[in-house]
């Protein structure tokens, strides 16, 4: 099993899977990020066979959100910056693990986004419940049809409930 920590919650995969923490990684961090300004990263990549699983990370259960962005435009804006650095890391990254797995990103037969997305469980007026899971994937699917026809939005309780999420990894 192979567990990553993002925001304060552990995602653990299989062994079977490949996965890497990109917004870590040090071609985007030193390199890729520079090219200009504004240049985003989702937080997972995950490769399971013939997919990548681009995996956003927010968590939203001790502080709101105070970007202007809309959330689904702002996933889309990383799912892109993303992909565009995949073809340069597999060429120029210099740490043998970031280039293996962009180089294993570039073989795949299937790209799928997922946003997993925390809110407070009990709404109160210091943090309410801003977003509806049903609208953002809505609004994430018209944004990224051509990457993802199908993206996911979940949280904790969702991928509890349905285990017919069909996710290769747990959230805890």
């Amino acid at each position: 099993m192979i567990t990553l920590e993002v925001d304060g919650l552990s995602f653990t995969f299989e062994d079977s899977l490949s996965v890497g923490k990109y917004d870590d990684w040090a071609f985007y961090r030193r390199h890729f990020s520079k090219i200009q300004n504004g240049i985003k990263a989702v937080d997972l990549i995950a490769v399971e066979g013939e997919t990548v699983w681009l995996i956003e990370v927010k968590d939203y259960r001790s502080q709101q959100r105070t970007k202007a962005i809309d959330l689904a435009d702002e996933v889309a804006q990383k799912v892109i910056f993303t992909l565009a650095a995949m073809l340069p890391a597999k060429v120029n990254a210099s740490v043998e693990e970031e280039r293996n797995l962009a180089e294993k990103v570039s073989r795949v037969q299937e790209i799928r986004v997922v946003l997993y997305l925390e809110q407070p469980s009990k709404k109160s007026k210091l943090f309410p419940h801003a977003f509806d899971l049903g609208n953002i994937q809505l609004k994430l699917k018209s944004v990224i049809r051509s990457i993802d026809p199908h993206p996911k939005v979940v949280d904790m309780a969702r991928m509890q409930q349905q285990r017919s999420a069909n996710l290769p990894w747990l959230v805890e």
